[in-house]
C-alpha cells in the first residue's frame, strides 16, 4: 500500500453479511483504507450531502471511492448512483457498482448514469476475495483518484 493518505472508502450495502465479508477480506489484505458504511441510499445521500446526523464532515468525509449496491431499500442504487452523477460537487467520485445483479439492463443503465465499474459479487468465497483484493488493487493502488486535488 502506498505511504500517503489512502482517501476513505464509502460501501453502501444493506446485507450485514456481504459488508462482514467485504470487511474480512479488506482487514485481510492489510489495508489501512478508513472505511463508512450506509445501509441505505437515503443513509448514503445524507452521508454524502451532510445532512441529518452527518453534518461533521470528520464523522462524513468525502470519499475517494463508493462501493454502491443496487439493490437497497428506500432510495435504491440506481437513484444513489443518478444523483451522484448529476452533482457538481460528487460526479468525479468514482462508483463502483458491486451487486447480485447480472441483469444486462441494469449493466447498461449504470454505465450510462456514469459508473465507473459493475462487478457482480460472486457467490463463490475464493472468487469473492479475488473480486475484492482486484477492487482494492486497482483503486487504491493502482489508479490516481481525484482525492485531495
Amino acid at each position: 500500500m502506498p505511504t500517503v493518505p489512502l482517501p476513505p472508502l464509502l460501501i453502501i450495502e444493506d446485507s450485514n453479511e456481504d459488508y462482514e465479508a467485504f470487511q474480512r477480506y479488506l482487514n485481510q489484505y492489510g489495508s489501512i483504507i478508513p472505511v463508512y458504511r450506509c445501509t441505505n441510499g437515503d443513509q448514503a445521500l445524507a452521508f454524502l450531502y451532510r445532512r441529518n446526523r452527518y453534518t461533521d464532515p470528520k464523522n462524513s468525509p468525502r470519499p475517494g471511492v463508493i462501493l454502491l449496491d443496487l439493490n437497497l431499500p428506500g432510495t435504491d442504487g440506481p437513484e444513489v448512483l443518478r444523483q451522484i452523477k448529476q452533482d457538481d460537487n460528487l460526479k468525479t467520485v468514482p462508483v463502483v457498482v458491486f451487486t447480485t445483479s447480472s441483469n444486462p439492463k441494469d449493466i447498461e443503465t449504470c454505465y450510462q448514469q456514469g459508473v465507473n465499474s459493475y462487478i457482480i459479487k460472486p457467490m463463490d468465497i475464493s472468487l469473492l476475495k479475488q473480486s475484492v483484493e482486484g477492487l482494492l488493487n486497482y483503486w487504491f493502488e493502482i489508479t490516481m483518484l481525484p482525492f485531495n486535488l
